[in-house]
C-alpha cells in the first residue's frame, strides 16, 4: 500500500496511537518496534480497543482488512507525518540544543497561541517518534508548529528535520550532554548544527542569541538571521535580577519570571524574540512569560514549610549542573543545602565530569551537601559531603525531616528520582 492510500486512511481516523491500551475509537494504530517491545503483538488488542485499523509489518499478524501490512512501521509514520505536514499550510519552529529544549518551546508556545492557532510537542516526545507523532496532531487550523527535537547521537537531529521540514530554527546553547552517542563537545555542535544547516538549506529564519559567540560563528556568513542580546540584536534587553526569579528589562517593560538560574535568561529571551518576530505585543508576551509556572520537576520553586526547594530534577549534564550550582552559590540567604544526584550518558568521561562537580562543591563553606548515587560514589570522598547510593539510604537516615528555614537545591537526572525525597523535608 502506498503512503498516499495510507494517507487517505489517515484521514478516515480519529487520531494516530502506538499504545494499544490508550487506543480510542476509530484510532490508527502503529505497531512499532524496540528493543524490549514487538507493537505488531499488540495490534489485536488495539483493535478490540476500538482501533479502526492497525499499521503492521509482520506478515503473522496480517489477520483481515483491518491489518496493513508494510515493510517498516516506524519508517511508515514518519512519511505519513511529512505527508501531512506537507499538505498544511503551517509554520514549522524547530528546537534543539542541550539544554532548555523543553523550557523554550513551552514558553514559545504560550506567547505564540496568543495569536495563532498552535501544534506544540507534548512532554518529551522529541525523537523519531515523537516528532512524528506530533506532526500528525496538525489540524486544517493549525498555524505555527513548534517542534522540539531531542539527539543522542550524529544525523539524528537532520532526520527529524527532514520529517518535520521547519521554516525556523532555533539553537538553545551547546553543552556536555549525551557524550555517550556525540563523544565530545566538537559532536555535540556537529550533531546540534544540523538544524541551522537544514534552515540554511532552505534559506529559513535563524532564530538566534547573539551574546552565544559559538553560535554566531557557525552561521556567520549566513543573512537571514533574527537576534536577541545585551548589547546587539534585533531585541535588547538587560537583567534586572536573577536573586531569586529572572526580571528582565525589554523597550518599556520588566517581565518578572517565576523561572530562576541564569540559563533561563535565554529561554525567556528566545520566546520574547520569536513572539516579536510574529508581532506579538510586548505586553501580551509579559503577561504569558510573567504566568508560566514550570512543570515536570523543571526549575520549580516549591514552598515546604519554612523551607523554600529549587527542584531541577528532570535532567542533569555537567553544562547544566555548574550553571545551577552558580546561581545557588550567588543567593544571599542563610541555610543553604545541596542536594545533588548522579548524571547519565556521560560517556566514558563520565568519572571526569562527577569529580568536577565535587571539585568545585569544596569551594563551599558553609553549605550542607548531599551526593546521592553510585556515580558520585565512585568520585574521591570529601569528609564534608554525605554520600548515598541512592535516596533510599538518605531517606533511611531520617536527616531531611531535621531541615527548616532553609534554601535547598535538588540536581539531578532524571533516574535517581530526587523529587521523591520533597515529600520527607521538614
Amino acid at each position: 500500500m502506498s503512503i498516499d492510500e495510507i494517507y487517505r486512511i489517515f484521514k478516515e481516523c480519529s487520531g494516530v496511537t502506538t499504545d494499544s491500551r490508550s487506543t480510542k475509537e476509530n484510532n490508527l494504530f502503529f505497531g512499532l518496534k524496540g528493543d524490549k517491545f514487538n507493537g505488531n503483538e499488540y495490534a489485536r488488542k488495539a483493535i478490540e480497543n476500538g482501533a479502526k485499523y492497525a499499521i503492521i509489518d509482520e506478515k503473522t499478524h496480517d489477520v483481515d482488512n483491518r491489518y496493513i501490512l508494510v515493510k517498516n512501521s516506524l519508517e511508515t509514520l514518519q512519511k505519513l507525518s511529512n505527508l501531512h505536514r506537507k499538505k498544511s499550510n503551517v509554520k514549522v519552529i524547530g528546537i534543539t540544543g542541550s539544554n532548555g529544549k523543553t523550557t523554550s518551546k513551552e514558553l514559545i508556545n504560550i506567547v505564540l497561541s496568543t495569536k495563532y492557532k498552535t501544534c506544540f510537542t507534548i512532554g518529551n516526545l522529541n525523537n523519531h517518534i515523537g516528532v512524528p507523532l506530533t506532526l500528525l496532531n496538525l489540524t486544517k487550523d493549525s498555524e505555527i508548529a513548534i517542534i522540539e527535537m531531542g539527539a543522542n547521537h550524529i544525523g539524528e537531529i537532520n532526520l527529524l528535520c527532514n520529517i518535520c521540514d521547519p521554516d525556523y530554527g532555533y539553537i538553545t546553547n551547546f553543552g556536555k550532554a549525551h557524550l555517550e552517542g556525540f563523544i565530545d563537545m566538537n559532536g555535540v555542535i556537529k550533531g546540534k548544527k544540523e538544524l541551522y544547516d537544514y534552515i540554511i538549506s532552505k534559506n529559513g529564519m535563524i532564530f538566534l542569541d547573539n551574546d552565544n559567540a559559538k553560535q554566531k560563528e557557525i552561521i556567520k556568513e549566513y543573512s537571514n538571521v533574527y537576534s536577541f542580546g545585551k548589547s546587539s540584536g534585533d531585541i535588547l534587553y538587560n537583567v534586572c535580577t536573577t536573586q531569586p526569579n529572572i526580571n528582565i528589562d525589554i523597550e518599556n517593560i520588566t517581565i518578572k519570571s517565576s523561572l530562576f538560574g541564569n540559563h533561563n535568561i535565554e529561554n525567556i529571551m528566545a520566546a520574547v524574540t520569536i513572539g516579536r518576530y510574529f508581532k506579538i505585543d510586548y505586553e501580551k508576551i509579559k503577561n504569558e512569560i510573567s504566568n508560566y509556572i514550570s512543570s515536570n520537576n523543571r526549575s520549580q520553586i516549591i514552598i515546604k514549610g519554612s523551607n523554600k526547594i529549587i527542584l531541577d530534577a528532570y535532567n542533569a549534564n555537567p553544562t547544566s549542573m555548574i550553571l545551577a550550582i552558580k546561581y545557588f552559590e550567588k543567593l544571599n540567604k542563610k541555610n543553604k543545602i545541596l542536594i545533588l544526584g548522579d548524571m547519565f550518558e556521560l560517556g566514558k568521561n563520565w568519572l571526569k565530569y562527577h569529580q568536577e562537580i565535587s571539585d568545585y562543591c569544596k569551594t563551599f563553606k558553609k553549605e550542607k551537601i548531599y551526593l546521592i548515587g553510585e556515580l558520585f560514589l565512585k568520585t574521591e570522598k570529601n569528609k564534608n559531603f554525605d554520600y548515598y547510593k541512592n535516596i533510599d539510604e538518605l531517606i533511611k537516615e531520617n536527616k531531611l525531616s531535621n531541615i527548616f528555614d532553609s534554601h535547598i537545591l535538588i540536581k539531578g537526572s532524571r533516574g535517581v528520582k530526587l523529587e521523591k525525597l520533597i515529600q520527607y523535608i521538614g
